[in-house]
């Protein structure tokens, strides 16, 4: 990752919800949720939002090469709100993915303790010893020609884990600059997408559904 240089694509954040609460918003590939690290790497999007919206409150992120939903809070009740859901695990979030080859089952789960691979930051890794206990729940949707495509459904929330564990069984994410090698991946982008994100409304408990169309 020595020659990685940070690109972000120059489009203006698109509001998919937002209220008195919360702001839902489509983060493209690319963009970093919250500034990295050095001069280079400020440019992301809580900081885009935070010239129309300069309340805006920081609830969970998405890696820089994931697309799709991400939810905001406007007040720090809200981000309370939100933070417990997900921490609890109360939140539903579905990805879509393609990932390498023709995954043989018609649904699973991933149960892999992960931890940090510290020689090689900022990946992860499976670890029995060490890890933190992870899983994630999947769907084939369909075979392409030498891919599928794929639902998955986090159940917790480690760092990197849909990618990790697509690796894991065999089927990395075409596109993972990280997890996967050879022409799975030459791609132009990570293909996996946040696609939907239920949470339960800090204003009355309502459960709310947003969604962002897959761009691939």
């Amino acid at each position: 990752m020595t020659d990685f240089v940070y690109a972000p694509p120059d489009i203006a954040p698109e509001i998919l919800h937002e209220d008195h609460e919360l702001i839902f918003v489509n983060k493209p590939a690319g963009l970093l949720s919250v500034p990295g690290k050095g001069p280079d790497m400020q440019d992301c999007l809580i900081a885009r939002l935070k010239i129309a919206f300069p309340e805006i409150l920081l609830v969970h992120r998405l890696d820089l090469d994931t697309s799709g939903v991400m939810v905001f809070a406007r007040t720090p009740h809200a981000q309370r709100h939100l933070g417990l859901q997900f921490e609890k695990r109360q939140t539903r979030k579905i990805y879509l993915a393609l990932v390498a080859g023709h995954v043989a089952a018609r649904a699973g789960t991933v149960d892999l303790p992960l931890s940090v691979d510290w020689p090689n930051r900022p990946r992860q890794k499976v670890c029995h010893e060490t890890g933190r206990p992870a899983q994630t729940d999947w769907a084939l949707i369909r075979h392409d020609v030498s891919s599928s495509r794929m639902r998955l459904m986090p159940v917790t929330g480690r760092s990197h884990q849909l990618r990790v564990h697509m690796r894991a069984i065999g089927h990395p994410i075409l596109g993972d600059p990280l997890y996967a090698t050879g022409t799975a991946r030459a791609h132009p982008r990570l293909m996996l997408h946040a696609q939907s994100l239920r949470v339960r409304h800090p204003d009355g408990g309502r459960g709310l559904t947003i969604s962002a169309p897959v761009p691939f």
